[in-house]
């Protein structure tokens, strides 16, 4: 398993097919970590799309993105499935972010969060304008998960520097 990047480091550029539900519509693209630079982006790796613990989390940040977009960052889900399954889960639940598609699992394995046999361990990475990592929580177990006000406390506190 590779290991996670540490705080301070680049994050290295990576591309991944998705989508986001605006409106009525599914719009899907593919969604580049280079082309985010000039805002924060909060990576958010979750196990599953449609299971208890993400739908929750996922739910809660997707009603929460105002948090973030005032605090000029933008919020993307990543997890293992299709993109199919990922626009039945955003119009399911209302999910307002974009979810991208890591269905070979290199970039959970470049962020150093792959569990052989389990799929991936819950994770959150803040990645500054500058395309630096300045924030990461990598969960043991992955039952709970970062709430929005202390991603957004993060946030804010990045600002501050």
């Amino acid at each position: 398993m590779a290991a996670s990047p540490r705080v301070g480091d680049t994050v290295e550029d990576f591309s991944l097919p998705g989508g986001v539900l605006r409106g009525d519509g599914f719009e899907r693209g593919d969604y580049t970590l280079s082309q985010q630079r000039g805002k924060s982006l909060v990576l958010a790796f979750y196990p599953g799309d449609n299971t208890s613990v993400c739908t929750k989390q996922l739910c809660s940040y997707s009603s929460g993105l105002e948090s973030f977009t005032d605090l000029g960052a933008e919020v993307w889900g990543i997890s293992p499935q299709g993109v199919d399954s990922h626009e039945g889960f955003a119009r399911k639940f209302d999910l307002r972010m974009p979810l991208l598609a890591d269905t070979d699992r290199a970039v959970t394995r470049a962020f150093g969060i792959a569990m052989p046999g389990m799929g991936l361990r819950r994770a959150v990475f803040l990645i500054g304008p500058d395309g630096v990592l300045r924030w990461k929580h990598v969960a043991l177990l992955g039952a709970t998960f970062q709430s929005v006000d202390k991603l957004a406390g993060q946030l804010a506190a990045l600002d501050a520097r």
